[in-house]
């Protein structure tokens, strides 16, 4: 009987160094991590990682406060911004299943008071981003409840940029409009909804819209060239496109449960058939193999599938990464203004995911006729900002504002011009229409 005990002692320990062995090194990512703070003027952030149902590295790093110096840790409220759009798009699919609105019928047989063109889009529209709606964001407003509908109320027929279902250009007003229609299906105002639907049966005990509330909780301050910013942003009027508070710990119960089918802790949270929907390509990002499902982009990267969002606002910057087939998550939280970590996010997908070998390749200039530099050439514009691509001693040229930069072809439609890369798609007459840059696109405009 000793020797059988014995015998069951030694097996098991040598499945616990067989788990142990599995546990990554993550001591390089921590160098890259520290280096990029310090290289991006970024005060702090947090990661987290997740593989399969368990949380295996949750770290902060830096300071919350400049003035205080006060560390970071990963149970520490950021805001996240546009990462907030997977959680708008989570509850309002979650009131489609329920029976109380249909995705593809027009948002104004639900919600009331909205300019005639608005009232015919439908929430499939608004969460994929194809309404053809105008882009902006403002960071300071007002602060109650009411916010929200006098914010989409006031949007007129005068709005779009383009026809519904034309063109992917990404848009906050969108979510603003998912977040309304959230309040009229519910009953509720948005914020209690999305605390009720998802916070609560997560378990993100933290997790809140409200500034008084998240004030009550270890805060990282949003940070500014290097100062914190007085006052703080809000606008309840844009809450639904990116002022969620959270952290990386409390987000981690939302990946966890997205990963596993709705599972977390053994209690189904959510509805299998609620990831499957978000997960659909509903657009096609131009000049991208990637898509856009329900507030997520659908890419593959070198080989690995993933599902993922980031977020920039005022004071703050957030990612989330998701590989479904591997079943890792990624999160990190900055509190700089539109704070990314290009480099430490990419370091932690090469450690935690089978990434085929990085292709070393740069596109090459690839010489055009002058029929095609002409059917380049336009005045690109959605009332706010404008790109004209012109046609100078024979040679194509791109101006905004008093910048200018030759433009080269690099690809198919795609270009290289004022220090980025943007895509033009063509009309039926092979003249360009659009011009697709940073998620945005803007049309030619009318001489």
């Amino acid at each position: 009987m000793r020797m059988k005990c014995w015998s069951f002692i030694i097996a098991l320990l040598c499945v616990c160094q067989c788990v142990w062995a599995q546990q990554p090194d993550f001591s390089e990512l921590e160098k890259v991590i520290v280096a990029e703070l310090q290289e991006t003027n970024a005060p702090g952030a947090s990661l987290v990682i997740v593989r399969g149902s368990q949380v295996i590295y949750a770290k902060g790093f830096g300071t919350a406060n400049v003035e205080t110096n006060a560390p970071v840790t990963p149970d520490m409220l950021f805001r996240l911004g546009s990462t907030t759009k997977m959680f708008t798009a989570a509850a309002l699919v979650q009131l489609a299943e329920q029976g109380k609105l249909r995705l593809d019928e027009p948002i104004g047989k639900y919600a009331k008071g909205l300019s005639g063109k608005i009232a015919a889009l439908t929430a499939n529209q608004l969460l994929s981003h194809l309404s053809g709606l105008k882009d902006t964001a403002t960071m300071f407003g007002k602060h109650d409840d009411e916010a929200l509908g006098e914010t989409v109320r006031a949007l007129r027929d005068d709005f779009f940029f383009a026809e519904p279902d034309k063109v992917y250009s990404y848009s906050n007003p969108n979510f603003w409009l998912a977040g309304y229609l959230i309040e009229a299906v519910s009953g509720k105002a948005y914020a209690d909804q999305l605390n009720e639907s998802l916070f609560k049966p997560l378990g993100m005990q933290r997790t809140t819209f409200r500034p008084t509330l998240a004030l009550t909780y270890p805060l990282a301050q949003g940070h500014e060239d290097g100062k914190i910013i007085r006052p703080a942003a809000d606008n309840a009027g844009n809450w639904p496109a990116g002022s969620m508070f959270s952290s990386a710990l409390d987000l981690s119960r939302w990946v966890i449960a997205f990963l596993n089918g709705g599972q977390l802790e053994g209690k189904q949270v959510l509805a299998p058939s609620l990831i499957a929907t978000m997960m659909t390509p509903r657009a096609n990002l131009p000049g991208s193999q990637n898509k856009y499902g329900y507030g997520l982009t659908l890419a593959t990267q070198r080989g690995v599938k993933l599902v993922e969002h980031g977020g920039s606002r005022s004071g703050y910057g957030s990612f989330i990464r998701m590989a479904p087939a591997q079943r890792i998550g990624i999160i990190l939280t900055i509190n700089k203004s539109g704070g990314s970590l290009n480099k430490t996010l990419e370091k932690a997908s090469e450690l935690m995911l089978p990434f085929a070998a990085k292709a070393e390749t740069k596109p090459q200039p690839i010489t055009m006729t002058e029929v095609e530099m002409r059917n380049c050439i336009g005045v690109f514009g959605d009332g706010s900002t404008t790109i004209e691509i012109a046609l100078q001693d024979g040679k194509l040229i791109a101006k905004t504002g008093t910048r200018q930069s030759p433009v080269q072809k690099i690809g198919q439609m795609r270009f290289a011009g004022l220090g980025n890369e943007f895509v033009l798609i063509a009309d039926a007459n092979g003249k360009a229409e659009f011009l697709h840059a940073g998620g945005r696109t803007l049309r030619r405009q009318a001489k």
